[in-house]
């Protein structure tokens, strides 16, 4: 019972420091709130009021049903121009993101079944809207002449025809899978910065000294940081799945929250206990930074949140195995995608639990190391 005592002062002690930190509790609403929601958007699935020039040679019924078919919102009335030597000037302008050029005699070649040739110039340099663009400036050239083709021969038919069914995400909406890899990272990231920012700052204000000289432990200690730390960071995420990713952003939650939480405080028994280990290397906050710079990005980027994980090498794949990002990712994106029940990611909280405590212990080991 003393133990348990000193477990929840020590950790109750942590949870004031923290709201005594502006810094730290900033960092924490921006985290799990406009974070979130930039990660998101920021990367338009769709141009949008891209600007473009057409230089029509044809003037035929085809051509200008072509130049009808770009709209807002994803384009803007598209600029008639007489020449291409006008077109290329405007895209060296930087006025043009796209600029198209229809050859003469481009519905008489429809007709007469002839390949024919359309020039589409990009500007690169907006990359946000080239790399969208280009391949939705493809696609409604592809369905207008198609259309077009159809109305003047209508015993044309489609030899094979495909029956495209999208599970999950049926409009392939970007922001819905940004919005949920934007928490699950977000998680893993506070986890590691609070606990190890703890730590340092106990020794920064001097107050790890008082620590030692009073009747606690290092196990005492450290359980008290991990339990304080993550209820923080698993409150800020379940408000994030809530507000900002199911109401903000209007994205629907399959799977039992109850379950990603679970999971998750299993994943922040690992995290935290690596933060712990971080703030006994680091001497300083600044050194702390670095460190959790070199250890987040590979666990982020090879945890198959970004990429998937076939996509990996194989051995990239057998040493991802051992960290908490990997499992914690499948258990995810599987409950919170395609609502995945225990019966499917008990082995990742299998994997969690062992895990999180080779983690916890290995950095018991240093802490006890370095407070002696």
């Amino acid at each position: 019972m003393r133990t348990l005592s000193n477990i929840l002062q020590l950790g109750l002690k942590e949870l004031r420091t923290l709201l005594r930190d502006p810094a730290m509790m900033v960092l924490i609403v921006y985290a799990f709130s406009i974070s979130i929601y930039s990660s998101a958007t920021a990367v338009p699935e769709s141009p949008y009021r891209a600007t473009i020039a057409v230089v029509d040679e044809d003037r035929s019924p085809a051509s200008q049903r072509l130049i009808d078919a770009f709209q807002e919102p994803y384009f803007l009335e598209p600029v008639l121009m007489t020449n291409p030597a006008e077109m290329d000037a405007g895209m060296d302008a930087g006025r043009y993101t796209f600029t198209l050029d229809i050859p003469p005699g481009f519905q008489r070649d429809l007709l007469d079944g002839d390949t024919v040739t359309i020039q589409l110039n990009v500007d690169a340099t907006q990359v946000s809207q080239a790399f969208t663009g280009a391949g939705y400036i493809q696609q409604i050239i592809n369905d207008e002449v198609a259309t077009f083709l159809a109305g003047h021969d209508p015993d044309a038919i489609t030899p094979v025809q495909a029956v495209v069914r999208v599970a999950y995400n049926p409009n392939l909406i970007q922001a819905w899978f940004g919005a949920i890899n934007a928490v699950i990272n977000q998680i893993t990231m506070l986890s590691i910065v609070l606990t190890g920012a703890a730590l340092i700052r106990e020794r920064e204000h001097g107050t790890i000294e008082h620590l030692l000289v009073m009747p606690v432990t290092p196990f005492e200690i450290m359980t008290a940081k991990v339990w304080s730390m993550g209820l923080v960071v698993l409150t800020a995420s379940a408000f994030a799945l809530r507000v900002v990713v199911e109401s903000w952003l209007q994205v629907p939650i399959p799977g039992s929250l109850a379950l990603f939480l679970f999971g998750a405080m299993l994943h922040l028994f690992a995290t935290t206990s690596m933060g712990i280990f971080l703030g006994t290397v680091a001497r300083s906050m600044p050194q702390l930074g670095l460190l959790i710079i070199l250890t987040l990005i590979p666990l982020q980027v090879l945890s198959g949140g970004t990429t998937p994980r076939e996509s990996m090498p194989v051995f990239i794949q057998d040493i991802m195995l051992a960290a908490p990002t990997t499992h914690f990712v499948m258990l995810g994106q599987g409950i919170l995608f395609r609502g995945a029940g225990l019966a499917i990611v008990w082995p990742q909280l299998l994997a969690l639990v062992v895990i999180g405590a080779v983690f916890f212990l290995f950095a018991l080991s240093r802490l006890r190391k370095s407070l002696g």
